[in-house]
């Protein structure tokens, strides 16, 4: 392996076809490496941004709530309080006397200005250190308030972005049982894990709606803090992004009942099978629902599939790398380009499991590169390794890509343009196909080589 390289990464990475799998994973990012993670503020604060009518306040320097602002791509269909970054600036002067009065004059203030249906209140690194006492600030305020103000235990020197999501489930679950459930349909779900970038949840209930079924609550995306109170309602969760909401559900399943699915609303195969999975579920409740679903995949199928065949023709053979936040993306993106006749030749995750890479392996190529937790030395490498035409990835990925000259699409909470559902498959073929296809690669040192030893073979010929 290159020296590239370190020697306490080379466990993380393994190539598929070489041996059993045994990838080290679940683990604090090396040191130094500048791993591609964020931390367990950022984490806790993806997930529950989305909230729009909550007030999310970021206990810390200014600088956390910056690196954070309008994190994601969600959009709301009412109120935007959530898309307003709020701080209390902790200065030399708080950290050495604490902040606990700061905070409890900025809720305070906020809460009268803004009238939120709940305030979520976000540690930070700071915090942990000079021990401020969220919990009784917190609980002072919600007697004070009336609505439930709620600590969001982040401070990002606990771990990973992974630790963050527990932190943010559990200040939610704090929510679930608080609102009257009377008029729920006993058929009915909950979407958590999914964020509504560029509207893609309004894709999906759009969908259960032609189905039949009742969507009780939006966890996280589009949300509402009444619908997230009244979740433990619905009869079924549906969890996409396993990484950020999994303990949400199992929360709900151990205290209230409520089972749930790992399903995922990317590309065309895993979209068809979340939904035949919920019509499955609740055939015996209403017998019609199966054949409601296979009408509509078929509709989608009909539209999608002749557009798909078109690009394909173009995109046959080229190379694909992706870097991704949960893995679940990738399971599904590594089947997605299999339907435009790609080729994924490396693929990675900030938050697999041994579970997962065991799966990204059956399904991926023999000398794919699989990655953990990757540093932009190791992408850089791989994409040049491999000569890809093609990277996926999110923000901190993509002056990767330019760099390297190679076609990028966005792939994580940035974007803003829907990608899930049948209608999102088309959008990502067309941006796929226009980044693969433009010339403007031609140009660039590496690929013009390419070029001119092709033409140089031709004139051979």
């Amino acid at each position: 392996m290159s020296t590239t390289i370190l020697e306490e990464r080379k466990a993380q990475i393994h190539r598929t076809g070489e041996g059993a799998i045994d990838i080290a994973c679940n683990r604090e990012s090396l040191a130094g490496a500048v791993s591609q993670r964020a931390c367990v503020f950022c984490g806790s604060r993806v997930v529950l941004y989305p909230i729009a009518d909550a007030l999310h306040l970021v206990h810390g320097p200014i600088g956390c709530a910056v690196y954070t602002w309008d994190i994601r791509g969600a959009l709301s269909s009412g109120p935007e309080l959530h898309r307003l970054s709020f701080s209390t600036d902790l200065q030399e002067t708080d950290v050495i006397f604490g902040g606990e009065k700061k905070l409890e004059a900025a809720l305070d203030e906020l809460i009268d200005r803004h009238n939120p249906k709940a305030a979520f209140v976000y540690s930070t690194c700071i915090v942990g250190i000079i021990g401020d006492d969220l919990e009784a600030v917190c609980r002072k305020m919600t007697e004070k308030k009336g609505i439930p103000v709620l600590p969001v235990q982040s401070e990002g020197f606990k771990g990973s972005k992974r630790a963050g999501y527990l932190a943010a489930c559990k200040a939610m679950f704090r929510l679930v049982g608080t609102e009257d459930v009377a008029d729920v349909s006993p058929v009915s779900v909950n979407i958590l894990g999914d964020f509504n970038l560029a509207g893609e949840i309004w894709i999906v209930r759009e969908y259960f709606r032609k189905m039949g079924v009742e969507v009780v609550a939006n966890i996280t995306g589009d949300g509402r803090v009444r619908d997230v109170g009244r979740s433990h309602g619905a009869a079924l969760n549906l969890v996409q992004c396993s990484g950020a909401t999994l303990d949400l559900a199992k929360m709900m399943q151990e205290k209230y009942g409520t089972p749930y699915l790992r399903v995922s609303y990317l590309g065309i195969e895993d979209m068809a099978d979340s939904l035949y999975q919920v019509a499955d579920f609740f055939k015996d409740k209403d017998p019609g629902i199966v054949g409601r679903t296979e009408k509509l995949v078929r509709d989608e199928l009909q539209t999608l599939m002749p557009e798909l065949a078109r690009m394909r023709k173009d995109l046959e053979g080229k190379k694909v790398a992706m870097y991704v936040g949960g893995s679940f993306k990738a399971f599904s993106l590594v089947k997605a380009f299999r339907h435009l006749g790609m080729q994924v030749v490396m693929v990675g995750s900030q938050t697999g499991t041994k579970e997962d890479y065991a799966e990204l392996e059956q399904i991926t190529d023999p000398g794919t590169v699989i990655i953990d937790d990757a540093n932009p030395l190791e992408l850089s490498h791989f994409i040049k390794e491999k000569d890809v035409d093609v990277f996926v990835g999110g923000v901190k990925e993509r002056p990767i890509a330019f760099k390297l000259g190679v076609g990028f699409c966005d792939h994580n909470h940035e974007r803003k343009e829907a990608l899930e559902g049948f209608v999102g498959m088309l959008n990502f073929a067309r941006e796929i196909h226009s980044s693969v296809m433009s010339p403007v690669w031609n140009f660039v040192p590496r690929r013009a080589n390419r070029v001119a030893e092709a033409e140089k073979e031709a004139a051979n010929e």
